[in-house]
């Protein structure tokens, strides 16, 4: 053991060989030869008296005692990039640092409605944005990898992650399309869309079942064309007449511009809602607060 505890040059190769899944890779990287880093990690495992990864293939999997350090590493890891930031920008800087996880089932306008307010915040925030499920987020939230998530649901019960769910508002879903599709579809709706081409959300996106269980109820059966985890991508199609879509009401005009598609017809019955998940109860980040604040002052409703 050293006096003055982890050698962090060790703990750089662990996380990178946990990034990268073989030492082999984790060499390539680094510019060091595959015994470099055995070595290293042989002592890493030394020093705490424990395995951090076991045999998987051709792959190294991480134990239990290796999943923990790999969350401290990243939590490390990202305060020194802050670190070296904050050196580089100046020691003058006084930015609020706020890192937000993105459900990637929450469309790209509503991430950017509901964040903007932050950037508007006199202080000034550096803001950083990572993308990716949601129950990983959730994960690394607990882990305070990140001061907040957005999503389209509450937190997952049953988990044991103690985080807490912030309602940030809702809108009621609009169904779009290009003008000859919005055209052909939007007489006699919603009964026209029995057989029309649809584009859907998988069921990572909350609002898909919802949806799907509205159409069901009224014996419309869409024609599913194409179903997407990237909410971009999916109206990245739909720009190009694939098929129809939902989206929600209050950002009709930001989707009509963006993705120069026309409003076939409302679906009041069927709302989205969106979240703030955070490690707190009462939310006490500057910044966090900005965002739900806003989101009471009918953030949605003022350019639905």
């Amino acid at each position: 053991m050293q006096p003055y505890g982890i050698n962090y040059r060790h703990l750089l190769y662990f996380w990178l060989v946990a990034k990268e899944g073989t030492i082999t890779r984790a060499a390539e990287r680094l510019g060091v030869t595959v015994q470099t880093i055995s070595g290293q990690l042989a002592l890493l495992e030394r020093e705490f008296g424990t395995a951090l990864f076991a045999p998987e293939g051709r792959r190294l999997a991480l134990t239990e005692a290796g999943r923990l350090a790999l969350g401290y590493a990243d939590q490390i890891f990202l305060l020194g990039e802050q670190l070296r930031e904050s050196i580089e920008n100046g020691v003058g800087d006084c930015s609020l640092r706020l890192t937000v996880g993105i459900s990637d089932a929450v469309p790209k306008l509503v991430a950017y409605r509901l964040l903007e307010p932050v950037l508007r915040l006199p202080q000034g925030v550096r803001l950083t944005c990572q993308e990716g499920k949601f129950d990983v987020l959730q994960a690394d939230l607990a882990l305070h990898k990140m001061d907040v998530v957005i999503a389209d649901r509450p937190a997952s019960s049953g988990t044991g992650l103690r985080v807490f769910s912030h309602p940030l508002g809702e809108s009621e879903v609009m169904i779009f399309g290009v003008a000859a599709l919005a055209r052909r579809f939007s007489a006699d709706f919603p009964a026209s869309l029995d057989h029309a081409p649809m584009l859907l959300p998988t069921r990572n996106c909350a609002m898909r079942d919802k949806l799907e269980a509205w159409l069901q109820a009224r014996g419309i059966r869409p024609r599913i064309v194409a179903m997407f985890d990237d909410t971009a991508l999916l109206k990245t199609f739909a720009r190009h007449g694939a098929g129809l879509f939902a989206a929600p009401a209050a950002l009709a005009a930001d989707v009509e511009s963006q993705y120069d598609v026309m409003a076939v017809g409302a679906l009041p019955q069927v709302r989205e809602q969106f979240y703030a998940v955070s490690n707190e109860r009462r939310i006490k980040h500057p910044a966090v607060e900005a965002i739900c604040a806003a989101t009471a002052q009918s953030l949605f409703a003022a350019r639905g």
